[in-house]
This record gives C-alpha cells, structure tokens and sequence, in this order.
C-alpha cells in the first residue's frame, strides 16, 4: 500500500435513493434547520481529507452543488454521479471507490444524521490492512445479521468483487461482506453507540 494514500482519510457519501417512504429527497430535505446531508458533512470537519457524495443523476448533482458549498468545509468536498444506475448501494460504494485517493474509505448513507465525530475516529482506528473491510455488528450469535455495511469501511481493492456481483444482479450488500476479509467491530453501547446508525426512512422517523 501506499504509505500517502494511507494516511488519506475518505468518506464516501451515499445519496442515490429512490426516497420513495420519505416521499422527498432525504439528502436535502431539512432537520432542526439544516439539510440532512449538512449534519453528516460538518460532523466530518476535522475529521477526513475527502468526501464524496455520490448522486443518482446529474440533475441532483446540480441540485446538491447549489446548497453546499465546499468551500465550507476543511476537506476537500466532491460530486459525482452512479456509474451505474438503479443498483442500490452497492454502485454507489464503486462509484465512490473508484474516485478515492484513499486505500479506505468509509461509507455513510445521507441519511444518518446522528453519527458522531467520535464514532468517525472510532471506526478508522479499527484500519487492519489484513481484512478489507471494518464492519460494525449488534450481536455475537449472528454477526452478519446484525451488522451495518452501510457504516463501514471498504478498501479499494473491493472494486472488481463488487462490480461482479452487480453483474450478477446479487445488489445485496451484506452479499458482498460474506465474499470478501471482513473485520466485524462490536456496537457494544460504550466505544460505539447504537444511536450513531438510527437513520431516517419515513415521515414518522423524524
């Protein structure tokens, strides 16, 4: 590995949903004042080097490039659209890999505001270049089961596992965790808590 690409720290930030149980865009869409995606973004301050928000068409890019500006954040902040189309989240981590100076990269989905700048440090101290991924789990009898692949870490060298189940129209995530080195991470309530994945998927959530 490359000891500069090493040291980057990346998010990539999963926009590309369909909304349809919100019923509007959830990336955009304002809680306590503020852009959903905006918390995510500030918690991130002082915390990475890149982060890349990925959309599902160019029109959101446009959107997205309208109220957030990058210049507001001491990372650098990029917009780019899925690859490839109505895939779930698994495009959306190859999209976002493929555009990482990192080796790394942690995924969120915009539409977890509570996670916390502890739990960001958290889940990059776990960086083991003997697995690909860090992936954080609620319960020891079912790992897989329990776990938050939409939380996680994925390294680069993912891609071409990825890109082959999409091939295979096989777009569930945790589909992906079981083929390659996974490092599972207990959610145990002290170091990390059960709160930073609470996400926001309908109306009634908020």
């Amino acid at each position: 590995m490359d000891n500069n690409n090493q040291k980057i720290k990346t998010c990539i930030i999963l926009c590309g949903g369909q909304s349809r149980r919100m019923g509007q865009d959830k990336g955009s869409m304002e809680i306590q004042n503020k852009p959903m995606i905006k918390h995510i973004l500030d918690t991130l301050n002082h915390e990475i080097n890149e982060a890349i928000v990925v959309l599902n068409d160019s029109k959101r890019v446009g959107k997205y490039s309208e109220f957030i500006n990058p210049k507001d954040y001491d990372y650098h902040l990029i917009f780019i659209e899925d690859e490839i189309k109505n895939k779930g989240p698994l495009s959306g981590i190859l999209t976002g890999l493929k555009h990482t100076k990192s080796e790394y990269a942690l995924i969120l989905p915009c539409d977890s505001p509570y996670t916390s700048s502890n739990y960001i440090k958290t889940i990059f101290n776990e960086i083991d270049e003997n697995y690909q991924a860090v992936v954080p789990y609620c319960d020891d009898k079912n790992k897989l089961k329990t776990s938050q692949p939409l939380h996680s870490i994925y390294n680069k060298n993912t891609i071409k596992t990825i890109e082959k189940l999409i091939d295979n129209e096989s777009l569930h995530i945790k589909g992906l965790i079981e083929k390659i080195d996974t490092k599972f991470i207990l959610i145990d309530n002290k170091k990390i808590l059960k709160k930073e994945f609470r996400n926001l998927n309908s109306p009634k959530d908020i």
